[in-house]
C-alpha cells in the first residue's frame, strides 16, 4: 500500500510540474526571454515523469493494480490535467486496499 500512496503523490507532483512547465516556464521563455525557467522546470518534470513511470511499473508488477489501470495512469501523465483526473481513481483504489487489509 505504501507504493500506491507514493504513486499517487508522485503523480500529483508530476502533474503540478507539467502545469508549471506549460503555464509558467514556457511563457517566461517566449514572452520574457528567460529560457532558464524551461531548463529547470523541464528537468524537474522529466525526472518526476520517469519516476512516475517506474513506480507505476513497480505497483503493477506487485499486483496492486491491473495492467489496464497502469496504462491509464501512464497515459493520464501525458496530458496537462491528467494527473488530477486520474487521482480520484488512484485514491479509491488506495482506500479499497486499506479496507481489504483491515478485514
Amino acid at each position: 500500500m505504501k507504493n500506491m500512496v507514493r504513486m499517487r503523490l508522485i503523480s500529483l507532483a508530476e502533474g503540478v510540474s507539467w502545469l508549471v512547465l506549460l503555464f509558467i516556464a514556457m511563457p517566461l521563455k517566449y514572452m520574457a526571454g528567460y529560457p532558464i525557467a524551461v531548463t529547470y522546470a523541464g528537468m524537474a518534470h522529466g525526472i518526476l515523469f520517469m519516476v512516475l513511470m517506474a513506480i507505476v511499473t513497480v505497483v503493477w508488477l506487485s499486483k496492486r493494480i491491473s495492467f489496464g489501470f497502469a496504462v491509464k495512469v501512464m497515459v493520464a501523465a501525458l496530458f496537462p490535467f491528467g494527473a488530477f483526473v486520474i487521482d480520484k481513481s488512484i485514491k479509491a483504489r488506495i482506500e479499497e486496499q486499506a479496507l481489504t487489509q483491515r478485514a
